[in-house]
């Protein structure tokens, strides 16, 4: 049996299968990785357990990889559980970030998530698609060129939707120099990233304070989990001694599992003196028991999502805190199970109590970008055949327009009252009201040719 970690062992493991004739590969934490294994295990009939699938599997998958399990979910559901976040809080407009791999990565998800966020009405101002961090001699200047182009975007909401560990690091490094990790300002980050923060070096994960985070549930109460945690951290710490952060996180969980998988297939197939690599195989995907990273029960070659639960945690400081609970099913709950009556939480902000917001601000954050003298809130007024309602005089000899009016008085009225500053300007429109609503379904932001 054979563990690979990251491409750069492919011709190890070919090595491996052809020279000391290793019958199963596990690893790979990403689909590209995943899928070049998968090629070699087909041709050489090994079975390729991997820890990533894609977001949306293509049709033949089985027929291309038969010899491909793959312990993971895929990314549905975590980007179902993304989207209703943005819509527990009525934010509008989102920026996704996306590393690519390197490997032409699996764009499937920034589909998917702009698909999810329509359903919710809300949609993607922006996408940032980094290349790999390992591509790049300089990450933290090109980052922060980035950094400076998206402080020009509306939205202050941002979706680490991919990225390594490593990218994300420098992501709010940079973020944090130009002004996108303070106050009005979102941050979520993607499981693949949040899954980590168990293992990772504590001044690692101050850089995220205050973000959002999708982590995938497993029970930490049981006898196994406990056992498994304490070995672990005895052994980390022998090896490790300077890491200050020794928690078994999602992954090693999945490694384990995934050997316990090898070791009764292995097991099943011995006892009943008949081995071969397809027998291999189906021992492999007949596998159904509880293990630490949760129900590891095969379904066409990937494990099924039976009510899979994701905890929404949040960086605070050197560490992160636990908010609350998501499934499909039930929404959002702040206990485990509660919800399982049927009714459905999504939608609000109510299981979110004591988040730690960027800047330590005390209130929800607005996600977008608050106008500015040099970037005021634009408002087009029409004027009405009931001048008492909207009036537009027009100013001659190079004299300002007058807006006035009861509608006027109103907004006036209610900006006063706001207790912050919105700078705002008005253009009138000669258009009709059908012209006024095609600007607002174009999102024409630029008024000032009107």
């Amino acid at each position: 049996m054979c563990i690979i970690k990251n491409v750069r062992s492919l011709i190890a493991a070919e090595e491996m299968i052809n020279v000391q004739k290793v019958q199963v590969i596990i690893g790979m934490h990403t689909w590209p990785e995943a899928a070049i294994m998968a090629d070699i295990g087909s041709k050489a009939q090994v079975p390729i357990i991997s820890f990533a699938a894609p977001t949306i599997t293509p049709p033949l998958m089985n027929i291309r990889w038969p010899f491909l399990v793959r312990l993971a979910n895929n990314g549905t559901t975590y980007i179902k559980c993304i989207a209703e976040i943005v819509h527990a809080y009525s934010w509008k407009r989102v920026v996704v970030i996306y590393e690519d791999d390197g490997y032409g990565g699996d764009y499937g998800m920034l589909t998917l998530l702009g698909e999810a966020l329509q359903d919710v009405d809300s949609m993607i101002e922006h996408r940032l698609i980094l290349p790999s961090i390992s591509s790049l001699h300089d990450p933290g200047e090109l980052i922060n060129g980035e950094m400076i182009k998206l402080t020009q975007t509306q939205s202050r909401v941002f979706i680490v939707l991919q990225s390594s560990l490593e990218m994300a690091i420098h992501l709010f490094k940079e973020a944090s120099k130009v002004g996108l990790v303070d106050k009005e300002s979102v941050w979520i980050i993607s499981e693949s990233i949040t899954n980590l923060l168990d293992s990772v070096n504590k001044s690692a994960i101050s850089y995220m304070d205050g973000a959002l985070g999708i982590k995938t549930y497993y029970s930490e109460r049981s006898k196994e989990y406990q056992e498994f945690e304490a070995h672990f951290r005895r052994t980390f710490w022998l090896k490790n001694p300077e890491e200050d952060n020794r928690y078994p996180g999602f992954y090693a969980l999945q490694a384990y599992d995934s050997i316990n998988t090898v070791t009764q297939a292995f097991n099943r197939m011995t006892s009943r003196n008949n081995s071969s690599p397809k027998i291999l195989l189906r021992e492999i995907q007949s596998s159904n028991f509880i293990g630490l990273s949760g129900h590891i029960q095969l379904e066409a070659g990937q494990v099924m999502q039976k009510n899979l639960v994701l905890r929404i945690v949040n960086v605070a400081g050197k560490s992160y805190k636990e908010l609350c609970f998501w499934t499909e099913q039930h929404g959002f709950a702040r206990i485990h199970h509660a919800g399982q009556d049927g009714n459905k939480v999504s939608g609000n902000t109510e299981s979110f109590r004591g988040v730690h917001w960027p800047g330590n601000l005390d209130r929800d954050p607005k996600g977008w970008n608050m106008p500015t003298e040099k970037n005021p809130l634009k408002i087009a007024v029409k004027s009405t055949y009931f001048s008492r309602f909207v009036k537009v005089e027009y100013g001659q000899n190079g004299k300002a327009d007058k807006y006035s009016g009861f509608c006027i008085q109103i907004f006036e009225h209610v900006l006063s009252r706001l207790g912050y500053d919105l700078p705002y300007r008005y253009y009138p429109i000669n258009g009709t009201y059908n012209d006024m609503v095609q600007l607002v379904y174009n999102k024409v932001s630029n008024l000032s040719f009107l």
